[in-house]
Parts: C-alpha cells; sequence; structure tokens
C-alpha cells in the first residue's frame, strides 16, 4: 500500500490543509493543532440494498447523494453473504483472508461448535473475529475516536478492542433510533465526538427475504430507510456538522422459489455428511470414516450446481484456502437453492449467496461530502476498495489489504 498522503491525494484530490493535517498526525487533537474542525465519517450499510432499486423512484435522499458524490454498482466478495461481506468492506480483505467465510462455518481447532448469526456465543467470541482488524480497531489505537450503530463484529472484542461507543444488535431498534443515536454522537462536544460512524439498516434484507425484491412491501421499506437517510443528513445540516457520507450494501437480492430446488438426499444418505450451510451454496463436511462416498457423489457438475473439493474451487472466487471453508463447496445456479431434508425456512421470497458476478448479487456504493470529489456514475467498483478510501478519510494508514487503490482514484474524477 502506498504512503497514506499518496492514497489522500490519489482518492480524494486536493483536500484541505485541515484533513492532512488530519492524516500526518492522526492522534494529535485537533485543537492542539489550532485547525479547523475535520469532517466527520460516517458508513451507512443498507443490508441487501441493490443498485438497481435505486431507479424506482423512491429514494430522493439517496439519488441527491449519488447526484453530488460519487456512485457505482459495487461487485461483493464471495459469498454473498452479510457477515463476509460487512467484515469486508472494513478490513479489506476478501472472506477467506479474514476468516468470517461465511454466516455459518466451522473450524478445525473448535470441531464441536458452529458459528453462526444465532449463535449469540460464538458470534461474539474474538476467537472468529481475530484474523484481520476491522477500521475502528485501527482507528482507536491511532487515537481517533470511533461509534458503531450496529455493525456485525462491532460488538466483539477484536484484539481486545472495541469501538469507545458501540450498540448490542437489536433488531427491535428502530430505524428512527438508529438514526437519533448518531446524531446524538454528532451533537457531543468535539473533544469526546466520534471521527468515524458506522449505521446499519438491516431492514430491506428482511423485507427482500421475506416478500422478495420486487414486492411492494419491499418498496415501502426501501422508501422509509430513504427517509430516514435525509434525517440524518438534515440533522447534521442543522447542527452544522460536515461529515463525509460513504453509503454501501453487502449484497443484492434474487427472487426464489419452491420449484427451483436441488435436494442433496436424492444424491447421497444425509448421515455420511454435516451439513454446515445451505440455500444458494452448500458447506459440507463428509462425515470420519466415509472415505471418498460424499466425494464421488457430489464432485463436478451437476443439473443447476457444481460441487468443488475445497482446494479446486475455481481461483476467481478467491475462496477455499480458509480452512473454514468446507470440505466440500457446491454453489447453485443462480436461482435455484441447495437443500437436505425438510428446509428450515419456506423456499419463497428472496435470498442472496450465489455467484458474486451474478447482475442481481451487485451491491450498492454511494459517497459525498466535503472531502469527496464529485464524479459521474462509473460502471463498477469492487467492495475491498472501499476500506482505502474510509481509511483515508478518517486519517489512518490502512493495514495491508486485497484493494486496488487505481480503483478509488475515479473518486477524484481521475
Amino acid at each position: 500500500m502506498r504512503f497514506i498522503l499518496t492514497l489522500v491525494a490519489a482518492l480524494l484530490g486536493a483536500l484541505p490543509l485541515h484533513a492532512q493535517a488530519q492524516a500526518q498526525a492522526p492522534a494529535t487533537p485537533p485543537e492542539t493543532l489550532g485547525a479547523a474542525e475535520p469532517a466527520a465519517t460516517i458508513l451507512i450499510s443498507i443490508d441487501g440494498f441493490a443498485p438497481r432499486y435505486l431507479d424506482r423512484g423512491i429514494t430522493p435522499n439517496l439519488s441527491a447523494l449519488a447526484e453530488r458524490g460519487a456512485t457505482a454498482p459495487m461487485t461483493p466478495s464471495f459469498p454473498t453473504k452479510t457477515f463476509p461481506n460487512h467484515y469486508t468492506l472494513v478490513t479489506g480483505l476478501r472472506p477467506d483472508h479474514h476468516g468470517i467465510v461465511s454466516n455459518n462455518m466451522l473450524d478445525p481447532r473448535r470441531p464441536e461448535v458452529t458459528f453462526s448469526l444465532g449463535n449469540a456465543a460464538q458470534a461474539l467470541d474474538p476467537f472468529w473475529w481475530d484474523e484481520a482488524e476491522p477500521l475502528w480497531v485501527t482507528a482507536e489505537r491511532a487515537g481517533i475516536r470511533t461509534a458503531t450503530m450496529f455493525w456485525p463484529g462491532s460488538e466483539v472484542a477484536i484484539h481486545g478492542q472495541r469501538p469507545s461507543d458501540w450498540q448490542r444488535f437489536d433488531q427491535n431498534v428502530s430505524n428512527r433510533q438508529r438514526v437519533e443515536t448518531v446524531l446524538d454522537w454528532m451533537r457531543r462536544p468535539r473533544g469526546v465526538r466520534p471521527s468515524f460512524v458506522s449505521l446499519y439498516f438491516d431492514t430491506v434484507d428482511t423485507a427482500g427475504h421475506r416478500f422478495g425484491p420486487n414486492s411492494a412491501e419491499m418498496n415501502a421499506v426501501i422508501a422509509e430507510v430513504d427517509e430516514r437517510i435525509g434525517y440524518l443528513v438534515d440533522g447534521l445540516a442543522q447542527m452544522d456538522r460536515q461529515a463525509n457520507i460513504v453509503i454501501v450494501s453487502d449484497h443484492g437480492m434474487r427472487e426464489i422459489d419452491e420449484a427451483r430446488v436441488i435436494q442433496l438426499d436424492e444424491m447421497v444418505d444425509p448421515g455420511l455428511y454435516r451439513l454446515i450451510d445451505a440455500g444458494p451454496f452448500a458447506s459440507i463436511e463428509p462425515a470420519a470414516g466415509t472415505d471418498r462416498i460424499v466425494h464421488e457423489a457430489l464432485l463436478g457438475s451437476h443439473e443447476r450446481m457444481e460441487c468443488w473439493q475445497r482446494e479446486d474451487i475455481p481461483a476467481r472466487f478467491v475462496y477455499g484456502s480458509n480452512p473454514r471453508v468446507g470440505e466440500i463447496f457446491c454453489l447453485a445456479e443462480p436461482g435455484w437453492s441447495i437443500i437436505s431434508g425438510l428446509p428450515r425456512y419456506p423456499i419463497a421470497g428472496g435470498t442472496h449467496g450465489w455467484d458474486n458476478m451474478d447482475p442481481q448479487m451487485q451491491a450498492l456504493f454511494i459517497a459525498a461530502g466535503p472531502d469527496i470529489a464529485p464524479h459521474e456514475a462509473f460502471d463498477r467498483l469492487d467492495n475491498v476498495d472501499v476500506y482505502a478510501l474510509l481509511a483515508a478519510l478518517v486519517g489512518i494508514d490502512p493495514r495491508p489489504n486485497d484493494g486496488d487503490d487505481d480503483a478509488m482514484m475515479l473518486l477524484a474524477g481521475e
């Protein structure tokens, strides 16, 4: 990675002097330097928001930010799941490299337990997260105050460090309450006001799963989230708080139905393997003593899906070197679901997890603010590139990552 000042110049053009001073000495309070107050950085995730939703005419606030800043469809990392991609956005690393390889996974060092969203004892254990260092940890160690209004991993003491302010995820906390919390943080005196804030909305993803991406219910939720973002922008303006706002999603959403199902039980005895993950892809661990029976039944191309041994997953996915990836990995054709036995949930509505190059899996990226150079919409961005931009805005040296600095130069109009 280039030295941070080079990166700042490349990403943001000619920054104000106060931002350059922060990049040179992030641990020194701005009051000590006698500089003007730098803009805060607010990272907003709208889980499951596909960029095509902007074309529905129901997102005036998101569209206004895109118009005065920069926007692009964003390619998520594989697999196109929530936890892996949220951790990628704040580390710049592919899931195979940061260790959160799926929403559900095993680690050979702990074969008796499973990491899952619903297992708080494991999801909050630093063991699973310590293979990488998220942005807020690096910032806090540099003396820069951070706050997270929900973000996967932010509840965990990663490398022994949490944000200065953080909230335990609670789906019952409304979107309005989440925004009010952020505005309350921004009202604080300068010495205790966070310079980096994350804000997370899960309702678009929830509506997509329940009702499908093209439903009236989905449109209503999209409009509500857009209204909340407008409320945030107005609130910042009323208190005269400068902020660079970076809005992302982790993946898109595609319709599913029970007519498009691949039943593993018709291919291999379910008693011969452990199914770790199912749906758009399946992560499978053959049982001990079964020799190559499961491998022989599944490996290769099948109608509507393809299966690989972990080390043979195609290189373009950048997936399979981490031992937390299942021994056998099967990927369904977009729109199809892999199951074993009776599905845990009805196969209806929508979901995600397919090939990260699937057009309907693409994610959202919008950035606007005093340190973001306006730019016409560009063709595509990779989500590993967002981390370097965030690091530059916050004023920290980025840790080694999988991003490409050149891709972010588009934000400077180069």
